[in-house]
């Protein structure tokens, strides 16, 4: 495909993202219908797509219109690329602007703040009232692709070790700040989940910011952990990578823990997946990495940021608490219950272990942590509690 056919296929899959698909499904549907379209074309197609929905509210403004045509007229206007060498009618490419199209693009130096920052105009409210002179850098990373990490297996090998392995296979990475662990790739990343490295457990794919929240909890040398809302997986084998403890992954959605298995045998780490948690069930850590907005990873997933509602907010910050209050029963005396999110909001974040403390006076707080994109991964906020 040329480059302008991969900017018509774009607009097609905006126009149907538009219309109320989420975005991979729109990206799958379309990859389906053309299976012609090699992985270079799918992987181009891809980062427009995701470029174009991170940065929606500016693209549109310069573009003239909320149309996939006019979000992708925006993006080439924001590079200060040449309109007419895309939008020329040759072959699969998308056909010439018309004399309306002209007149409705704008130059970029006439961009508002507003829609600069490519966020709801609520959200960019509560991002200057959490964030404050953080706000507008954050908003700005937001709208960029988040870079690839990945953790090294401490039981295999080092990071040394794990960049040599990579090496040898054409990816190159370096060690990031954020953890012990984590490398920044910086070649080649689409390249990890094909390579013998990752395959053979010696490398996982994992945010820098998701294991420097793992690193900031206490997790025991012996005895019991406990991932109560564990997803993926991903920090169950992290923590299960610096422990001899047991560590038990459980997930109200127990599908989301399907493939942790064979992501446990690839790493050789030992963990107990519950499908449910026995009565009377005691551990010394309770782990609790809530649901939550995902403001802080809208680079991955930025239809977040445009289907988060007030109303939607407010309902998750009542589930969290919900969260919090069934986990902590679950704590050993002298033990520990630990509170995460990939949120940048306070009302998620502090805010909330705030009122689980105030409601609950025999908790108190030992330490908490903000993780910002400006750091280099994701956004997280974690904390540690105790009994009093």
């Amino acid at each position: 495909m040329t480059p302008a056919a991969r900017i018509q296929s774009s607009i097609e899959i905006l126009d149907t993202i538009l219309s109320g698909m989420a975005t991979e499904q729109a990206l799958t549907r379309w990859a389906r219908a053309h299976r012609f379209a090699g992985s270079k074309d799918r992987a181009a197609i891809r980062d427009l797509v995701f470029s174009t929905i991170r940065c929606r509210n500016s693209f549109a403004f310069l573009g003239g219109g909320f149309s996939g045509r006019s979000l992708m007229i925006g993006s080439i206007v924001a590079e200060n690329a040449d309109l007419s060498d895309v939008f020329n009618g040759v072959g699969y490419g998308p056909s010439v602007l018309t004399e309306a199209e002209h007149l409705a693009v704008k130059s970029t130096e006439d961009l508002p703040q507003l829609e600069s920052v490519d966020l709801p105009d609520w959200i960019w409210e509560k991002f200057q009232e959490d964030l404050g002179n953080a706000a507008q850098e954050t908003a700005e990373i937001l709208r960029r692709r988040a870079p690839v990490f990945l953790r090294v297996n401490l039981k295999k090998c080092d990071r040394n070790g794990a960049i040599n392995l990579l090496k040898g296979e054409g990816i190159e990475a370096k060690p990031h700040p954020l953890s012990e662990a984590a490398l920044e790739v910086t070649k080649n990343p689409r390249r990890v989940a094909l390579s013998s490295p990752y395959k053979s457990g010696f490398v996982e794919l994992q945010d820098a910011a998701s294991q420097a929240v793992c690193d900031f909890l206490a997790v025991p040398k012996s005895g019991s952990v406990l991932d109560y809302c564990a997803g993926g997986g991903g920090k169950s084998l992290a923590m299960a990578a610096k422990t001899d403890a047991t560590i038990y992954a459980y997930d109200a959605n127990s599908h989301r823990l399907s493939d942790l298995p064979e992501r446990a045998e690839r790493a050789s780490i030992q963990l107990e997946i519950l499908e449910n948690i026995p009565d009377n069930s005691k551990f010394d850590l309770v782990f609790c990495d809530v649901p939550c907005s995902g403001s802080g990873s809208w680079r991955r997933s930025p239809d977040g940021k445009w289907n988060l509602t007030k109303t939607g907010l407010d309902d998750l910050t009542g589930v969290q608490l919900e969260i919090l209050q069934s986990a902590s029963v679950l704590v050993q005396e002298n033990g520990e219950l630990a509170y995460a999110t990939c949120s940048l909001f306070d009302c998620e974040n502090s805010a909330l272990v705030k009122d689980f403390l105030s409601k609950n006076p025999e908790w108190s707080l030992i330490s908490e942590r903000r993780f910002g994109p400006a750091q280099g991964g994701d956004g997280f906020y974690v904390a540690r509690m105790t009994r009093v």
